[in-house]
């Protein structure tokens, strides 16, 4: 069959950079085919991507899959406006026998084929970048530039390694092999094996709210590239982006000659909790999830007859015992504190500083003085209203606000929360970050601090000793998990110490971060997202475990 995204056309547009995915991924060097200036998508893109975004609003997302029982919408910017769209509901009943039907055909692609197709699917969702930017702002809350570079280039470079890893793990065994055994004098035993990656059925990916393309990505294209259907479901509150996403996915699915329903989207109607009735249906085998702990638990406890992937809540910790660069040092976590209003899985919460201060280049600083100062660096960044509004994004969901205003309430306010200004949406509700002080060493006070507080909320929390706070960091990533940990020390015992709380706890680990790079970030093909071996994750984006499951071998055995 003559398609117009033959398997020769792929190959040329993409294998160069698959083997520059595997070769990144390998030597863990920074590399990106996504750019992230805005400019570098063209002098109309801006315009062009503002006009598409309007035009979805207001209208019927149509995607002409099966079994749409009905239409759903309600999201509402939290910049403060109706999107209007309206999404196909799906009837599972028949949505689900139809997204199998097209299995067989995918599955006899073969590794290559479906990873370079899962690559023009990037591609085409790259030259839409700033179109998806608008959706991703106008559903997380983040700001444009945030939502342009982690919503489109990042998102789309997890996708990418998602495949490069899901192509290496199928390729690691040959699909045919000779076998001889030798008999002495008689004729050997000879067989002719064939090895096929054969998926295990339908994948769900349930969206998160803040995070839909970077955090969905990466299992949608891991499922994807390893033969599986995928069945996107996004959070009600930021479904346009995942929808995007699915529309451009069967469009170059049916121009690859394949079932475009072997993507499909999962809107639900309010209130109807749909990704716990799909979850423990049979035909879900894969289940890719961002979000709350409980809900995550609920899946990993409910849902056996899936292989089941979550990103869930931690406690996000940071210890300073001393540093040889104590302004960089407060502007890096004013920073980190600051991006999108805390609003990731990433941000730091506890903030672990000995009774009897640090000591620094601008020398010694007692515990009150570092949280002043830590203070003041979040206040001159976030000075200027504009500059806020482009940090801050907006706060996305009310029960963020919530967490924020009963914060002060836990302790000793250093730095109080303010209210800013949109320069263009004077109905978003943005807010800085608060800083409260608490003992860490009292009765009682774990209460507040060994709890996630989702969004600009941090604890300056204060430990008799730096011994006190690794001990509490221990327990803190065992009991609780953390996405990410980080240490300022200029003691190489101390490093040594973190390190290996760290190794045997299984997190993430940044240290002395003072310049450019936030611990609150990462870099697909070179950093790992979560490490899957502590609460707050049972997986981590991305390596080989994270692919290797979602498909199995089976053989063949022949005489040869």
């Amino acid at each position: 069959m003559t398609t117009a995204l033959s398997h020769e056309v792929l190959t040329e547009r993409h294998r160069p950079h698959l083997d520059q995915a595997l070769e990144a991924v390998r030597t863990r060097a920074y590399w990106s085919p996504h750019p992230e200036h805005p400019k570098a998508y063209g002098d109309t893109a801006p315009a062009d991507g503002l006009a598409a975004f309007e035009a979805l609003r207001g209208s019927r997302f149509e995607l002409d899959q099966p079994g749409t029982d009905g239409w759903t919408g309600g999201e509402v910017s939290p910049y403060g406006f109706e999107l209007g769209v309206e999404y196909p509901h799906p009837d599972v009943d028949v949505l689900l026998p139809a997204m199998r039907a097209g299995m067989g055909a995918w599955r006899e692609a073969g590794p290559e084929l479906r990873a370079l197709v899962c690559l023009e699917v990037l591609a085409r969702i790259s030259a839409r970048t700033h179109e998806f930017a608008h959706a991703v702002m106008h559903t997380s809350g983040q700001a444009f530039m945030m939502a342009l570079q982690a919503g489109g280039p990042h998102a789309q470079d997890r996708g990418m390694e998602a495949v490069a890893y899901a192509y290496a793990e199928q390729v690691r065994t040959p699909l045919v092999a000779g076998w001889s055994k030798p008999q002495g004098k008689r004729d050997p035993l000879e067989l002719r094996k064939t090895f096929t990656a054969v998926p295990r059925g339908v994948a769900m990916v349930v969206g998160c709210n803040t995070f839909p393309t970077w955090n969905g990505y990466p299992g949608l294209f891991a499922s994807l590239a390893t033969g599986n259907p995928v069945l996107v479901k996004p959070h009600p509150r930021a479904v346009l982006p995942l929808a995007l996403t699915v529309r451009v996915a069967r469009e170059v699915l049916a121009e690859a000659g394949f079932d475009p329903n072997l993507v499909c989207l999962a809107a639900e109607a309010p209130g109807e909790g749909l990704a716990k009735t799909l979850a423990v249906r049979p035909e879900i085998r894969i289940i890719d999830y961002t979000g709350s702990t409980a809900f995550g638990d609920w899946l990993e406890a409910n849902a056996p007859q899936a292989q089941v992937y979550t990103e869930k809540a931690g406690v996000n910790t940071i210890v300073l015992d001393s540093t040889a660069d104590y302004a960089g040092l407060l502007s890096n976590l004013a920073f980190s504190l600051s991006l999108y209003s805390g609003q990731m899985c990433t941000t730091p919460q506890n903030l672990l500083i000995p009774r009897a201060g640090i000591d620094t280049d601008a020398g010694h600083k007692s515990y009150d003085e570092v949280v002043a100062d830590l203070a003041g660096a979040v206040d001159k960044l976030l000075g200027d209203d504009a500059r806020a509004a482009a940090l801050l994004g907006a706060i996305v969901n009310p029960g963020v606000k919530e967490r924020l205003d009963a914060a002060a309430d836990l302790g000793e306010v250093a730095l109080a929360s303010r209210e800013v200004t949109h320069p263009e949406f004077p109905g978003a509700v943005v807010r800085t970050p608060v800083i409260v002080k608490l003992d860490g060493m009292k009765p009682g006070a774990e209460a507040a601090y060994l709890e996630e507080c989702f969004g600009p909320v941090s604890f300056a929390v204060v430990m008799d000793s730096t011994a006190d706070a690794l001990d509490l960091l221990r327990r803190t990533i065992r009991e609780k998990g953390a996405m990410t940990v980080g240490a300022h020390t200029t003691s190489a015992e101390v490093e040594r110490l973190v390190e290996e709380v760290c190794y045997e706890e299984c997190a993430q680990l940044s240290l002395n971060l003072t310049g450019g790079v936030y611990v609150n970030q990462t870099a697909a093909f070179s950093d790992f997202h979560g490490s899957g071996g502590n609460p707050s994750a049972n997986a981590a984006l991305c390596d080989g475990a994270f692919v290797a499951n979602r498909f199995r071998t089976v053989e063949v055995r022949r005489p040869a």
